[in-house]
């Protein structure tokens, strides 16, 4: 999903005509969003039919380099030449709807529970900025995308194996690059033309398969508290319209989830508990069209979740929030997110 779009949305703001590029030298993030999802939703539930609706925003006024310091100068150059030296001061804010559709088999393969779902991804995203050349002539930028569809993600393989203290699931899915997505060729002075990704884009223009596996510690077996772990491997594809194929990212989710009863029939349940995740680039960049394709992107988060689940209902409402730091290459924010599941 397109949380945070470092080359396009920064290049948008630096080039103040809402063109986005992909010659800024920043790389492309993959598409799992790490904040997105609760603590338990690496293991796969119990046989039936669910639906959720997961809530997701972030924000951010900063931006690192490589070395994970806020970038203070840019320098546009698609092409020989000197380019063209901003200083950026950005502000960008987006929210994104993620409606999900999952069913669990009665049927078991390997000995363990299969499941398979579909979740598409509806965003919209507001930029603003202001910019000045290192001659000092300063320029107030803006700019938003209209609510539209973003990329689409089929987990066809979803296996659950569980036993009495353990929840274990391997996982493989892809995402569609059926987001809206467009190409542009955009004039500036000293840089001169160039080709660049339209400012409205919500797709990522390209193909991504993910395998992830995770696993559930439960220290009692009513499982009233959950330590989970889990590991996403991407893999992209080629950019459409670019000689470019990012580098692969390994997403580590971490978490501790304990559930309190709130009456004594324990039918209204509080679910609290600490989060938080690391993701890595592992592999350059590749195409002509890359830029310093050795340096890797990496970010870093942490926070909580707290939410109800009403048990008569199969109903769970939960609130997550996430602090990033130490982030390289990308942008460093912070994101909120509701989600509403149930088992119909």
């Amino acid at each position: 999903m397109k949380t945070k779009r470092t080359s396009n949305l920064l290049a948008s703001l630096l080039l103040g005509v809402l063109a986005v590029g992909i010659h800024p030298a920043l790389a492309e993030i993959g598409h799992f969003a790490p904040a997105l999802p609760n603590i338990r939703d690496f293991a796969v539930p119990e046989p039936g039919f669910y639906g959720a609706l997961l809530n997701y925003w972030y924000s951010t006024d900063r931006l690192n380099n490589s070395g994970g310091n806020k970038v203070s100068t840019l320098t546009i150059s698609p092409g020989p030449g000197p380019g063209l030296t901003l200083t950026p001061d950005v502000q960008v804010d987006m929210y994104a709807a993620v409606p999900m559709f999952i069913w669990v088999s009665d049927y078991k393969i390997l000995g363990a529970k299969y499941a398979a779902y579909v979740a598409p991804t509806f965003a919209t995203a507001t930029i603003s900025a202001s910019l000045s050349t290192l001659r000092g002539r300063g320029r107030a930028v803006s700019g938003s995308s209209d609510f539209g569809l973003g990329d689409m993600f089929v987990q066809p393989l979803w296996l659950g194996w569980t036993k009495k203290h353990f929840d274990f699931a391997f996982a493989y899915g892809f995402y569609a690059p059926i987001g809206r997505y467009d190409t542009e060729t955009v004039t500036l002075p000293v840089v001169g033309s160039f080709q660049t990704e339209a400012a409205d884009n919500l797709g990522y223009g390209f193909w991504t398969n993910q395998f992830q596996t995770a696993a559930t510690w439960y220290p009692w077996e009513d499982k009233r508290m959950a330590v989970a772990v889990a590991l996403t491997y991407e893999i992209h594809g080629k950019k459409r319209d670019f000689d470019y194929t990012p580098g692969s990212h390994l997403t580590l989710n971490y978490g501790i989830s304990q559930y309190l009863p709130l009456t004594s029939d324990q039918k209204l349940l509080l679910e609290i508990g600490p989060a938080g995740y690391s993701s890595w680039q592992v592999s350059d960049d590749k195409g002509s069209h890359a830029r310093n394709p050795g340096v890797h992107d990496s970010v870093h988060a942490v926070g909580g979740q707290l939410g109800l689940t009403y048990v008569p209902w199969m109903l769970s409402i939960n609130f997550r929030g996430m602090y990033e730091y130490a982030s390289r290459d990308r942008f460093q924010g912070h994101s909120f997110g509701l989600n509403i599941a149930k088992k119909f």
